[in-house]
């Protein structure tokens, strides 16, 4: 196929999603080499995203672009090669396990946290806000913490884990507002670095440790933001070490990005350069790993939210770039500026959703009032 061919292939399937090539519109794709069409044919996600990161092509709106071609499901449209050979590993290995574990911290959490300071605003939070009644991301996080202590409700002198801990924040918070002692766990050395040290004083121990080796009674078991990288072949094993740590009368919660669709649909793109070995869960995958270990008290949805979230976030992660740029080259803040889009076009396409799961090992007795 001819240069000009593969152009006006592209410029056909371009004008499903309302999009034009070297259109004037916020959302049009402006082509700065021609050879983008024959990378985006050959290796469709993987090749879109790498010629951004490239310079090949541009968009005033990248997140809308990224939306338009989700919802008009142009990425169906274009599987390739890649896309199938990172759908199969994702199936039929077990990615997540042994060393494997401690990937993502090395690749993406370990990236330098100047950078996720910069980003996430006031708390370290690398996950959804709840903007219910904020107007900012820092009301946001605070709410979304809340949110979560009053959904496990809470009390002083209870003992709390938080399986992927992060920097601390929300072990803090609870310390801090609820007067519970806890431990948090991670997969990544900078992250227990920073945590170690935003919790010192306060009754929290923090360890570089995996999830299946703990082992130990805790009155609430929570994780935000750390199931998008248990894999599907671990599910099963996730929420029996939640039980096994969770007393019979305690409260468990799960925050965590979810696919309306098919399970181990994980993006080549996404997988290759922001988080190897992650996948999204599907709810039935979900549903089917909980059977027998938890009554599912409450399945609350706010995905929405997490567009508001990213726009934030990418707003923080412009304006800090000229003192990020020391350390971080101009292909990385392409890099990070397509991630940030995509996964904003995610969830305003409502491909995913972010569920919050409260869990019970045997049944509140009398029932369980919602918190919202």
């Amino acid at each position: 196929m001819s240069q000009d061919d593969l152009k006006n292939r592209a410029s056909a399937l371009l004008e499903h999603a309302g999009i034009r090539i070297d259109g004037n519109a916020p959302i049009d794709l402006r082509v700065h080499d021609d050879r983008l069409y024959a990378r985006v044919f050959a290796h469709g996600s993987l090749g879109l995203g790498e010629g951004y990161m490239d310079g090949w092509w541009d968009a005033d709106d990248l997140p809308g672009l990224c939306t338009r071609l989700l919802t008009a499901g142009l990425d169906q449209e274009l599987k390739t090669l890649d896309t199938l050979l990172t759908h199969l590993k994702a199936r039929f290995f077990n990615l997540q396990k042994g060393e494997r574990a401690f990937e993502v911290g090395k690749v993406h959490y370990d990236l330098g946290n100047d950078l996720f300071q910069a980003m996430l605003g006031k708390r370290l939070v690398y996950s959804c806000g709840y903007w219910a009644e904020a107007t900012n991301l820092d009301d946001a996080q605070a709410a979304k913490l809340d949110l979560i202590c009053r959904k496990l409700q809470l009390q002083p002198g209870q003992r709390v884990l938080d399986i992927g801990c992060g920097w601390g924040e929300a072990l803090k918070y609870a310390a801090e507002h609820y007067g519970v002692q806890g431990v948090g766990i991670t997969v990544s050395k900078q992250q227990a670095a920073f945590a170690r040290e935003l919790c010192a004083g306060l009754p929290i121990e923090i360890r570089l440790q995996d999830y299946r080796e703990i082992d130990e009674a805790f009155d609430a078991v929570y994780s935000i933001g750390m199931f998008e990288h248990v894999g599907g072949k671990n599910y099963g094993t996730y929420f029996e070490a939640v039980r096994r740590c969770l007393k019979d009368d305690g409260l468990s919660l799960l925050h965590s990005i979810g696919s309306n669709g098919a399970p181990a649909q994980t993006d080549p793109w996404i997988e290759k350069y922001i988080f190897p070995n992650s996948m999204i869960p599907a709810a039935s995958q979900v549903a089917s790993a909980l059977e027998g270990l938890f009554v599912v008290e409450d399945w609350h949805n706010f995905g929405t939210d997490y567009d508001l979230t990213l726009t934030a976030w990418n707003t923080n992660f412009e304006t800090a770039w000229p003192t990020l740029s020391a350390n971080y080259d101009e292909r990385f803040r392409r890099m990070w500026r397509y991630y940030l889009a995509v996964s904003s076009a995610v969830f305003r396409s409502r491909r995913d959703q972010l569920w919050q799961l409260t869990l019970s090992p045997h049944g509140v007795a009398g029932g369980y009032r919602v918190p919202r």
